[in-house]
């Protein structure tokens, strides 16, 4: 649930934290007891715990279809992954894994951890696919096709320019977006909207992990795995690599606000998108991780650890995020305070300083435009810090019970 130190720092943490906790403990109690879709939701859970939980709140049709989609697709980019499976190997699979789906009998070993399991134990999933309805079963072998082909593009090509970064991500990312789009529309719920807005959909949450992921990218062993567009690092240093050196943390911090920058102009499509969704329990599937998208952009700019450890939005606010977005008026006032909190962080200085306080300004006036604003109180910015020592004094009598509770259970022991 979070360090103690943190939820007394943030102690309004507290009870989304909490309630979060249930919900997984439920979540995990909801595995199906047929042996194959077990496997599916158990290693959902492991491989994307915030997305597994979203996840249950589809419907049962729906959710199935989305389980199997997104384990089909995080298989698919296991083996992209795996720097050590020779490209003479690799590019078969990657070209032919929508037929794999089909095949009970085949897995094939690489990854790490939960990742081998799931490449390991792979049947599983082609026999939950193989139960799944005919429209969503062509939807998923359609997206795997067009998407492994795609990876296999990139595996023998750098990403060079910013044109080549929108295609590699369209084919990683925003062709989920628009699988996800076409499962939607299969299962009667929702209209299919337009490509460019479902690919923007995925393109901002591509771009958002691309960025936040610079430093375990390029130490990926035996070879770096790197996705910032040469045109975009050029700029500022020779190699790609010479960002993580202390000695150019200056330049290193320009590219990377370039590449944030780069990544706010799909704001706007993905508000577009998800103002037109009817059904909540799809909507909030689809809203939750972009507002962490922007939650994390928002906290990576102007920021130099990036190129120095992990970097993300800490466990209580995303406790929040998946506990108050319920509507568009949630999502709106989420992407204008983590507007807000970026538009403070731009250095006047910085060479793409005019360029990034636009596209900021843009998307806030998408969101003020929608006249949804007022509707919803911040809980990104410090706006509440009054209940926070009444729930500190109650946070500090629950520890005290606990202990003396602890202290009395060893004494009778």
């Amino acid at each position: 649930m979070g360090s103690l130190k943190a939820i007394l720092k943030h102690p309004d943490d507290f009870y989304p934290l909490l309630k979060l906790k249930i919900a997984a403990r439920n979540a995990e109690k909801q595995i199906p007891p047929q042996p194959h879709w077990g496997f599916c939701y158990s290693m959902l859970h492991k491989v994307s715990r915030s997305f597994g939980l979203v996840i249950q709140q589809l419907g049962p049709e729906l959710r199935d279809a989305v389980c199997i989609f997104y384990l089909v697709l995080r298989a698919l980019d296991t083996v992209e992954d795996d720097t050590s499976i020779p490209t003479d190997v690799k590019v078969p699979i990657l070209k032919a894994f929508h037929q794999h789906v089909y095949d009970k009998e085949w897995h094939f070993s690489c990854g790490t951890k939960e990742y081998k399991v799931l490449m390991d134990q792979f049947h599983h999933v082609s026999t939950a696919f193989l139960e799944l309805g005919k429209g969503y079963q062509e939807a998923i072998e359609d997206i795997t096709k067009r998407m492994g082909a795609g990876m296999a593009k990139f595996i023998c090509q750098e990403v060079e320019t910013v044109d080549d970064y929108d295609e590699y991500c369209h084919y990683v990312a925003g062709l989920v977006g628009i699988g996800l789009s076409k499962l939607f529309h299969a299962s009667g719920t929702e209209d299919l909207p337009p490509d460019s807005l479902s690919n923007s959909m995925g393109l901002f949450l591509q771009k958002t992990n691309i960025i936040r992921d610079y430093l375990e990218d390029i130490n990926e062993i035996p070879k770096s795995r790197m996705f910032w567009p040469r045109q975009i690092w050029s700029k500022y240093v020779n190699k790609l690599e010479d960002l993580k050196y202390e000695e150019n943390s200056v330049k290193a911090v320009q590219c990377l606000n370039d590449m944030v920058t780069n990544a706010l102009t799909h704001i706007e499509d993905c508000l577009t998108y998800m103002s037109a969704l009817r059904d909540p329990a799809i909507f909030r599937f689809c809203a939750v991780p972009q507002i962490m998208a922007i939650g994390t952009l928002a906290l990576c700019y102007n920021n130099i650890e990036v190129f120095r450890g992990v970097v993300k939005m800490r466990r209580g606010l995303t406790a929040k995020v998946i506990d108050r977005t319920k509507t568009m008026a949630d999502v709106y006032r989420a992407f204008y305070d983590f507007s807000c909190m970026l538009k403070s962080k731009v250095d006047k200085n910085d060479p793409n300083a005019t360029k990034t306080l636009s596209r900021i300004e843009a998307s806030q006036k998408a969101c003020r435009n929608s006249g949804l604003l007022n509707k919803r109180k911040s809980y990104v910015l410090a706006s509440e810090s009054r209940y926070g020592p009444i729930l500190v004094v109650i946070l500090l009598i629950i520890l005290a019970i606990i202990l003396a509770q602890l202290s009395a259970s060893r004494s009778s022991n």
